[in-house]
């Protein structure tokens, strides 16, 4: 098996899967360059790091009985062709799996759904404007086709989500992709504020929120999905 790449853990954490307690592993190396990514160290594949999976493993181990799920994010989980078989063995472990993407390989990810039980999935923006954000060309092609999948998929849970820097998307184009969304049946949305935090790109500016629009563009979007939240 081609070694799992690890760029970091949380060992820890109550939010990374909805309602589980879970470990996540940050697999290293993206296929995107998003600007408004908060987590530029993980985009390189090639960058050496102290974590190794057989560790990890025997790490979940101990812990069988006092972890629910094991979530695997990013960087890209998808890139990585060790993920199937790392999925394998936690599942033969008893956990539940947790899969944070946004779909850059559509045929990885069809390979994996019938293997996760919940999936973060990461929707990148309309299909016709995502591309110049994530600065490369097809990707939103690829966003929008795991999308798909995952909406046909069998038994797997999911919560799609939207990260919003308001140089690069404006709130009438937020409002449109909450419709194609809805309209789509998803029922579970989340939109996340970027934060001023370091974002890939250093020439976007502090991302600042109109406190009475984002109130209303809350109440318009809550009233498209049965789940709705909204992160700042």
């Amino acid at each position: 098996m081609p070694a799992l790449r690890i760029g970091g853990v949380t060992p820890l954490t109550t939010i990374d899967y909805p309602d589980h307690l879970s470990y996540v592993v940050y697999c290293q190396g993206c296929a995107w360059q998003c600007r408004y990514c908060h987590n530029p160290e993980l985009i390189d594949c090639k960058t050496k790091t102290e974590y190794q999976w057989q560790d990890t493993l025997k790490l979940l181990k101990k812990r069988q009985g006092l972890l629910e799920a094991v979530v695997f994010s990013g960087g890209e989980p998808l890139l990585q062709a060790g993920i199937v078989e790392a999925i394998k063995e936690v599942k033969a472990l008893g956990f539940k799996v947790g899969l944070h993407t946004g779909g850059c390989a559509p045929k990885r990810f069809k390979q994996l759904l019938p293997l996760i039980d919940w999936v973060g999935f990461d929707v990148k923006g309309l299909p016709v404007l995502a591309d110049e954000f994530i600065q490369v060309k097809g990707a939103s092609s690829s966003n929008w086709e795991s999308l798909e999948l995952l909406l046909q998929a069998e038994n797997v849970d999911y919560e799609c989500r939207t990260t919003v820097h308001w140089d690069l998307i404006k709130p009438q184009q937020l409002t449109s992709l909450a419709k194609k969304l809805s309209a789509l049946k998803v029922k579970s949305y989340k939109v996340q504020v970027a934060r001023n935090t370091t974002f890939l790109d250093p020439t976007l500016a502090p991302n600042i929120t109109d406190k009475t629009s984002a109130e209303m563009l809350q109440q318009e979007l809550k009233a498209l999905f049965p789940k709705f939240e909204w992160v700042a």
